[in-house]
Parts: C-alpha cells; structure tokens; sequence
C-alpha cells in the first residue's frame, strides 16, 4: 500500500505546482509605446542647442542651452522670466534657488551650483550656466 501512495503523491503534486504557474507571460510593450520613451531619452540626452546669453540674479552673465524641442526664443524667455521672478532671498539661500515654477517647467540649481536647471514632464530642458 505504501509504495502506491508514492507515486500517487508525485502526481498530485506535479499537477497541483502545473496548475501554479498558468498565467501567460507579460507581454512586451510594442514598438509603438516604447518608441516616444525612446526619443523622450534620446532628447533628454542629446548635447543641447546654445542659445546665448542673459543676464542672471546679480548681474552674472549666463550661457543658454536648449534640449529636446524647445526653440531658443523660448528657452531664453524662460530663464529671463526665472531671474526676474527670483527674490534675493531665494537667490541666497544655502539650499540653492528653487525650485520655481513657471507654467509647466520647473526651475532651480543646488548651492553654489553655476548651472540652473529648467524642465518639463515631458522631457524637454533648458540649461543656464554662469560664467
């Protein structure tokens, strides 16, 4: 009796754990969906377009530089508008300036950081570096 039990035993448990994994495997995103992730990198890592110069907080000149599909009329407005909307206190403070809101970018730098940095959700990107 013992030894029908055995393989009694093996099969039951071989269907029990068979049962366990049924589900179908994920499937993979398709071309399409992975294809604006894709450029939303490919954007967000592309060397930058320069713009020129504006003036920052204090008189400092500071270099302009586009990423992804901002034009750099936009990209300067954008960094003009974040100095003029900066206080002194904010422009001092130890935690560096920021973060500001301006429309649907975010702007601000670390402490003693001569780079501000501008972004949106969608992965576009102005840098301003003092210099």
């Amino acid at each position: 009796m013992r030894t029908l039990a055995y393989p009694f035993l093996l099969v039951a448990s071989a269907a029990a754990l068979a049962g366990c994994g049924a589900d179908p495997a994920p499937a993979a995103p398709s071309a399409e969906a992975a294809a604006p992730a894709a450029a939303a990198a490919a954007a967000s890592t592309a060397p930058g377009v320069p713009c020129g110069d504006v003036t920052a907080t204090g008189g400092a000149k500071t270099a302009v530089v586009a990423h992804g599909k901002v034009d750099c009329a936009a990209a300067t407005q954008l960094l003009k508008d974040y100095f003029a909307k900066l206080t002194p206190a904010e422009a001092a403070s130890a935690d560096g300036p920021g973060p500001i809101v301006l429309d649907e970018w975010t702007c601000g730098s670390g402490p003693n950081d001569p780079v501000t940095a501008c972004s949106t959700e969608d992965g576009r990107q102005v840098e301003g570096t003092r210099s």
